[in-house]
């Protein structure tokens, strides 16, 4: 089992890993101590297990905050799947486009139609 060094708030630790989770271990590590530099500021020195209790609290909250932002997308990408799917899935909706469709080339050919008398009209009255 591999063993990482790392420094949290200053002090470093020796921890021991799965075969090939270094690498996780090392950004958690990097996480925790960017707290742990956070709550130095804030609040001075403070005994290292209040330390990384407060820094592993925060990033906890962090987390939770994250999972409910991604519950609410989730959520809203099913909905709007769903939706998707049942505009999809609606005859009506199909059948609305061919009725204007028809209604559509119905005006036409009238339009067409009147085109052609105006047409005879003025070959008539161009011819008298």
């Amino acid at each position: 089992m591999p063993e990482v060094k790392i420094a949290v708030g200053g002090r470093e630790f020796t921890v021991a890993c799965q075969e090939g989770e270094q690498s996780f271990l090392t950004q958690a590590a990097q996480l925790l101590d960017g707290e742990a530099a956070l709550l130095g500021d804030q609040l001075g020195r403070m005994p290292e297990t209040r330390m990384l209790l407060m820094a592993g609290l925060m990033l906890a909250d962090k987390a939770a905050g994250m999972e409910e932002q991604m519950r609410a997308l989730e959520e809203k990408a099913l909905s709007q799947q769903a939706l998707i799917e049942e505009l999809q899935a609606t005859p009506a909706a199909a059948g609305a486009g061919e009725a204007v469709s028809a209604e559509f080339t119905a005006a036409l050919s009238e339009l067409t139609s009147q085109a052609e008398a105006l047409a005879e009209i003025m070959e008539g009255q161009a011819g008298a």
